[in-house]
């Protein structure tokens, strides 16, 4: 129905009720007619018709979607029909020297019955028709508070969605047995496997935009116990800019479930650093790089410079940075190759960046394990090039993206992110460029990372293989790594290692559960397969070893490691005469350099 049918119809409803409500009202005090009495009844019930058009335009009755009536509208029209009965009243008085008191007290109350029920009636025939519709799935509401109830009401009143609301669960024992919009609170979250055997239900959404991680994942526990599909409500900040609606409810991923809470960045500092200023990423279309990238466009800089060895990724972020952004800033593919010694040098002198991100690496342990040559073209030799090139062209600030790997290594991508941070600390001790390393766990999603081989896995079927039981990492999102990476060059004064706190370690074996489980499978259906610790590999990852540890945080859960001496002719004798190793002996070579243990190598120069 358009808005002026709606207004017509509603008009045309509300006059025959008015005109006929104070007549009807005095039939129902005095059955015997009284003539006498019309002419009174007559000017009052025209009175009491202009007034309640007149506080209806006022409290803007006919402009209201009844559909959605709640309160607020309830409200409306009670101060409309009171304030009408008033006015026709004193009419009435001042006119007729009295008032038919008894007549105008049904009279309010058959208008607000039959006013304010004809109203609601669209709502009740709305949700009975909603609720009468095939293949609507059974909905528990995780949650009884005002988020809930934002979910709700938009389940009732939303006709494009699949799901209804059947009941709450809620933790505050105070709101048990209680009702919300008709639905009921029947239990605790504890209880939730047997609510959704006992309600029937097919889907649950968690509405409790409050829960930390840890509190998630607890709750999503008790979900995964059942069959329905567990969502969760959006972020209401997205709700309330209009990014998403309250109904666009999405599946748990497993970055929700980490057990903590997102760092907070200073966005201000940050946006000091980067505003207006020409930016290099190295390994830009590498799944941390254009993250980097991302996050680095938010803040307008004035040149970006999106350097890679692979065009195709390059060609990928650069396209979707420039459909992002089409005029605010220049945008500069490079294809170039960090062992590339003079070519890293002349793309410095041209552009002459205010700040490098320095992401490009190999990262992929087991592999390096057998190509240790490799490992030490790229992540030492290239990352001295661009560090020297930094130094040379007067860079203001470099940030090198290291890896938790990195403490006291035992495989040899690890001993070649150390012995980078080695340089970098070195070069920082002379140079008027800050040089600063950031140390990763390991990141959700990120290439090479597990969470898309068990996806594959689990898409195959299974089994899921895990190298051993008790093996923990750190977890961190992409988009907090590049955060942090960004929080790290502003906080940089030189030589400093940050480190996120990343709270609890987590186990490999759990996180391949919760993903068998976000799949919509069971633990028994897919299976879990151990297939031992691969080469290079730690069964505990450590962040800070005990020699670098400052106790406290230079800024909200980001830590700073002290630097540590380097015996850097030992440095220069790795990049000078690796070619000449075989790869056992680089491999010897690197990991007694980072761990300072006795060995020939490092002392024959061979």
């Amino acid at each position: 129905m358009t808005y002026k049918k709606q207004m017509t119809f509603l008009m045309l409803t509300d006059s025959i009720i008015v005109l006929s409500a104070i007549y009807l009202s005095y039939f129902i005090l005095h059955p015997y007619v009284n003539i006498y009495t019309f002419p009174i009844l007559t000017v009052s019930a025209l009175t009491l018709l202009i007034c309640h058009h007149i506080f209806a335009y006022v409290y803007r009755l006919y402009k209201k979607a009844w559909q959605y009536a709640s309160i607020g509208e309830l409200v409306g029209i009670f101060k409309a029909i009171t304030l009408s009965i008033l006015i026709a009243s004193l009419v009435q008085f001042l006119v007729f020297g009295h008032i038919y008191a008894r007549v105008y007290m049904i009279t309010w109350m058959v208008h607000i019955l039959l006013i304010g029920g004809s109203r609601f009636s669209w709502r009740v025939a709305r949700k009975r028709i909603v609720h009468q519709s095939a293949n609507l799935k059974r909905t528990l509401i995780v949650g009884a508070g005002s988020a809930g109830t934002m979910v709700v009401r938009q389940l009732i009143n939303n006709k494009e969605t699949d799901l209804i609301p059947i009941a709450f669960v809620d933790d505050d024992p105070k709101k048990l047995n209680l009702q919300i919009l008709n639905i009921p609170i029947v239990g605790a979250t504890a209880s939730i496997e047997e609510i959704v055997k006992e309600y029937k239900i097919e889907n649950i959404i968690i509405a409790i935009p409050s829960l930390n991680k840890r509190e998630l994942n607890n709750i999503f526990e008790e979900c995964s116990k059942t069959k329905a599909k567990t969502q969760i409500m959006p972020k209401i900040e997205d709700i309330i800019t209009g990014r998403v609606s309250v109904s666009e409810f999405r599946d748990v991923k497993v970055e929700d479930l980490l057990g903590r809470d997102p760092v907070e960045l200073d966005t201000e500092s940050i946006s000091k650093k980067l505003t207006e200023k020409t930016i290099l990423v190295t390994g830009a279309g590498g799944s941390i790089g254009s993250e980097i990238c991302r996050q680095i466009c938010k803040f307008k800089p004035k040149k970006i410079l999106l350097l890679g060895h692979g065009e195709s990724s390059i060609y990928t972020i650069d396209m979707e940075l420039r459909n992002e952004y089409p005029t605010e800033f220049e945008i500069i593919p490079i294809i170039a190759d960090i062992q590339d010694r003079h070519r890293i040098f002349k793309v410095m002198e041209i552009h002459k960046p205010d700040v490098v991100y320095h992401a490009a690496a190999h990262k992929h342990v087991p592999l390096m394990e057998y190509n240790p040559q490799e490992a030490v073209k790229n992540n030492v030799i290239g990352t001295k090039n661009v560090a020297e090139a930094a130094d040379t062209f007067g860079i203001e600030t470099f940030v090198l993206i290291s890896s938790d790997k990195a403490v006291n290594p035992t495989n040899v991508m690890g001993a070649t992110k150390r012995i980078a941070e080695m340089i970098i600390q070195e070069l920082d001790k002379h140079s008027k460029t800050r040089f600063v390393a950031v140390r990763f766990g390991n990141v959700l999603g990120s290439r090479g990372s597990v969470i898309p081989l068990f996806k594959k896995q689990i898409q195959a079927g299974g089994p899921v293989t895990v190298t051993h039981r008790d093996m923990t990492r750190y977890f961190m999102t992409i988009p907090e790594a590049s955060r942090l990476v960004m929080q790290a060059g502003t906080l940089a004064r030189g030589g400093e290692i940050f480190v996120l706190d990343m709270g609890e370690p987590v186990k490999i074996v759990d996180l391949a559960k919760n993903l068998i489980r976000l799949s919509g499978y069971k633990e028994v259906e897919i299976g879990l397969k151990f297939s031992g610790i691969r080469p290079g590999e730690k069964m505990y990852e450590e962040l800070l070893g005990e020699n670098e540890v400052h106790k406290e945080a230079v800024f909200p859960k980001i830590f700073i490691g002290k630097s540590i001496e380097v015996d850097y002719d030992k440095v220069y004798n790795l990049v000078e005469n690796y070619p000449t190793y075989t790869s056992i002996d680089l491999k010897n070579y690197v990991l007694a350099l980072t761990n300072k243990k006795e060995n020939t190598l490092l002392t024959n120069g061979k």
